[in-house]
C-alpha cells in the first residue's frame, strides 16, 4: 500500500455553540490541513497520483471556507465548525472529487492549534 500526503492551511473564524468557555466566543484560527490518499498501485511513471492533483483539489475545497466566519456557512448552521467537522466536511468534499480506481482519500485532519488536531476517515469498501 501506498500513502501520499498534502498539507495547506486557511485562516477562518469560528465560535462553538453550546461550548461553556471561552471557545463560544467569536474567535479565528490559522486553521493546517493535511489529506492522505492511499492506493496499491503506482501508474506507469511511478507516481500514485501527482501531488499537483491533490493540491489543485484541496485548494478548490477551501474556497468558501477560508477567510470566513464558518457558522455562517450552510454547513456548519446545525453543527459546530469543530476540527472534527471540518475534516469531516473536508474529507467529503475531497472524496468526491478525488477517489478513483486506482486510490481513495484515506483521512484528513485539520490542526486549529500546532498541538491540537482531529482527523476522519471511513472504513475502506475494498
Amino acid at each position: 500500500m501506498f500513502e501520499v500526503r498534502i498539507q495547506t492551511h486557511f485562516s477562518a473564524a469560528h465560535h462553538l455553540r453550546g461550548y461553556p468557555g471561552a471557545c463560544s466566543a467569536v474567535h479565528g484560527h490559522n486553521w493546517e490541513v493535511e489529506v492522505a490518499v492511499q492506493g496499491r498501485r503506482l501508474n506507469e511513471t511511478g507516481i500514485l497520483v501527482d501531488f499537483r492533483q491533490l493540491k489543485d483539489a484541496l485548494r478548490e475545497a477551501l474556497v468558501g471556507i477560508d477567510h470566513a466566519d464558518l457558522n455562517e456557512l450552510a454547513v456548519f448552521k446545525e453543527q459546530n465548525p469543530t476540527s472534527e467537522n471540518i475534516a469531516r466536511f473536508l474529507y467529503g468534499k475531497l472524496s468526491a472529487d478525488l477517489n478513483s480506481a486506482s486510490y481513495r482519500v484515506a483521512a484528513v485532519t485539520v490542526r486549529e492549534t500546532p498541538g491540537s488536531m482531529a482527523s476522519y476517515w471511513e472504513d475502506a469498501e475494498r
